[in-house]
């Protein structure tokens, strides 16, 4: 965490790399001591092109978790730590329990965004601030914490803003 977010500061990728690093180094050492064939290898690239390029748009988090499910699937299939029973029970565990802590621990401050037309120009002021979060919250019914104005058309009677908030209530 802090050599990647104390150049870059997108906290939102952080718990993809440690989710994704952690799932990597579990398939890996499962595979190692597994006798994989090329088609499986090659299979399971497939799977993750398909996922990726073949289907709706997901966010980073979602194709992590869809890749937890994926690698998990596959340790558990390949599970050959003895005894067996034991070894996929203690390698399940470690993931879970890690997705558990960077999602309480590591995603604290990070905020979702969301881009949106907003017609109530009079609050855009910079002394309305606090009226324009609360109307803001009211009608989308998340808590924001912070809007971003990009573009405004007196035209129109209308603005382009950022709002951002945090996914969970």
């Amino acid at each position: 965490k802090g050599l990647y977010y104390r150049y870059s500061k997108k906290e939102q990728y952080l718990f993809s790399f440690f989710l994704m690093g952690i799932m990597i180094f579990f398939i890996c050492s499962i595979l190692k001591t597994v006798d994989i064939q090329l088609g499986m290898a090659l299979g399971l690239f497939a799977i993750f092109a398909i996922l990726r390029f073949r289907t709706v748009n997901f966010s980073v988090k979602e194709m992590t978790y869809i890749f937890t499910i994926i690698g998990i699937a596959l340790i558990n299939s390949q599970a050959n730590v003895p005894p067996p029973i034991l070894g996929a029970i203690s390698i399940n565990t470690i993931i879970l329990v890690s997705v558990y802590v960077l999602e309480r621990y590591l995603q604290r401050k990070v905020l979702s965004s969301h881009t949106l037309i907003y017609y109530k120009t009079d609050l855009l002021k910079p002394d309305m601030y606090k009226e324009l979060l609360q109307d803001i919250s009211s009608q989308t019914g998340f808590k924001v914490e912070k809007v971003v104005i990009r573009k405004v058309d007196t035209g129109k009677g209308n603005a382009e803003i950022e709002i951002f908030y945090r996914d969970k209530p």
